[in-house]
């Protein structure tokens, strides 16, 4: 047994080993809910029609903002998200690499991250929070405790636009899964609808679970 145990915290350490070679980040957002929650969420939201987009300003989204001593809520998550990331005393990284999981590419220059709404700013506005106060559209595009930022290559934000799942789905198909359980999440956290075709889409993910 004892020689079994062995083995078996080898062949552990190698999958661990391999798996880090592949690409990983240190870290990344909160995890969603389960796949079997996703789906009880998503029966609960909303199924509307996009709204108009007349009124939408990024700027009725104020970000990025302060969190802790010099940093904002960008370099927190560089911070979060990135692998041997070092900054200097304005809280901007020295060093560092990240993994775009979309697309799963490996990005070393800071400039060249690009941190995701995962529910676009403007998705957002077409599915409620246009009826919002400037404050409350601050809180959720600085949004830390759910699913809504991640850390990702400037080419897969670009890709995605405002695009909800309908429209757009990351590269990488390994990621659906936890794509769509993040996306759901954060809509039924933030009262948020969804529309038919969407809601469809987000279905077809959960079955890559």
């Amino acid at each position: 047994m004892r020689r079994l145990a062995i083995a078996l915290t080898t062949t552990l350490s190698t999958v661990t080993l391999v798996l880090a070679s592949a690409g990983t980040a240190a870290a990344y957002p909160p995890d969603p809910p389960g796949a079997a929650t996703a789906r009880q969420q998503l029966s609960e939201l909303a199924v509307r029609a996009e709204g108009s987009m007349s009124g939408y300003d990024r700027d009725r989204f104020p970000h990025w903002s302060n969190r802790t001593g010099t940093c904002d809520t960008r370099e927190t998550v560089l911070k979060r998200d990135g692998s041997g990331v070092s900054v200097g005393p304005d809280c901007y990284p020295d060093s560092g690499s990240w993994y775009s999981v979309y697309d799963q590419r490996w990005v070393s220059d800071p400039s060249e991250v690009h941190i995701d709404h995962v529910v676009p700013l403007a998705e957002s506005w077409r599915s409620g929070t246009a009826g919002w106060s400037d404050a409350k559209r601050e809180d959720f595009a600085n949004d830390l405790s759910t699913q809504q930022l991640i850390a990702v290559s400037g080419t897969s934000n670009m890709a995605k636009s405002d695009d909800d799942p309908a429209a757009w789905q990351p590269s990488n198909t390994g990621y659906h899964c936890v794509y769509a359980r993040g996306w759901i999440n954060v809509k039924h956290v933030w009262g948020l609808s969804v529309d038919s075709a969407e809601k469809n889409a987000l279905s077809g993910m959960l079955d890559d679970c």
